[in-house]
């Protein structure tokens, strides 16, 4: 599949209709676990479940047997899912790729890793710009900025389908907002990705205008919408 954005053309984008399959069969396949053609993160790591194909029958039950009985996981791309199966919720979104983004590294950004995890929980509750569990910071390299030694602002790679990285995790607390903590973040992220020779891309939510608007200002443009679900297995069997 080939995107044409903005008047270049990117090459290659076929991987992130399909994300969470690309990253785990690819730069993630040592955190993958995997049963036929379905394949999902550890519990701890991410919500994310995956399918080869999401109109394949047996992709559905091979992911049934990889959740056990009554799992639940998210999904991107499925119109619907198999009779027996539950939808716990859904969501629009869209998913964005950085064409004209400028790319620095940040002074005062700081590499956050395990030690950090706590605190790191304690600013995404407040701030709720996504999933991230006990083990999500192996997916990629976290960074943050501190004011008086406080964790006030962070962003990260999640996703990582070839040839691509996907920003998330971008929030700052309340009272730190305006000040461009989360654009210097996303830049100096995307500084990283883009020294391994790899495109950022992210996900955002439909109804978070005033974070796409931002996205789209610092040089991100929409590649297409999404749309999740976080299903039930119908009883499948625990392995």
């Amino acid at each position: 599949m080939t995107t044409r954005v903005s008047g270049s053309i990117i090459a290659d984008t076929h991987v992130l209709d399909n994300p969470a399959w690309a990253s785990l069969t690819g730069a993630h396949a040592h955190l993958a676990q995997r049963y036929g053609h379905a394949v999902r993160y550890p519990s701890d790591v991410a919500p994310f479940v995956a399918l080869a194909d999401s109109a394949d029958e047996q992709g559905w039950l091979d992911l049934a047997v990889l959740l056990g009985a009554d799992g639940t996981g998210v999904v991107t791309g499925a119109s619907g899912v198999p009779e027996g199966w539950q939808i716990v919720e859904s969501g629009q979104g869209v998913q964005l790729i950085a064409t004209t983004l400028r790319t620095e590294a940040a002074d005062e950004a700081v590499r956050l890793d395990r030690a950090d995890v706590p605190e790191i929980l304690e600013l995404v509750a407040r701030n709720k710009p996504g999933p991230f569990l006990p083990r999500t910071i192996e997916l990629g390299n976290y960074f943050g900025i501190r004011r008086e030694g406080v964790l006030v602002a962070m962003a990260g790679e999640r996703l990582h389908p070839s040839g691509f990285t996907e920003i998330s995790a971008v929030c700052t607390d309340a009272a730190y907002r305006g000040q461009g903590l989360a654009t210097r973040l996303v830049r100096h992220v995307g500084a990283g990705i883009r020294e391994r020779g790899e495109t950022p891309f992210l996900h955002a939510a439909a109804a978070n205008v005033d974070a796409i608007r931002l996205y789209e200002w610092i040089g991100f443009v929409l590649r297409r919408e999404t749309r999740f679900i976080v299903v039930r297995a119908p009883g499948g069997q625990r392995r």
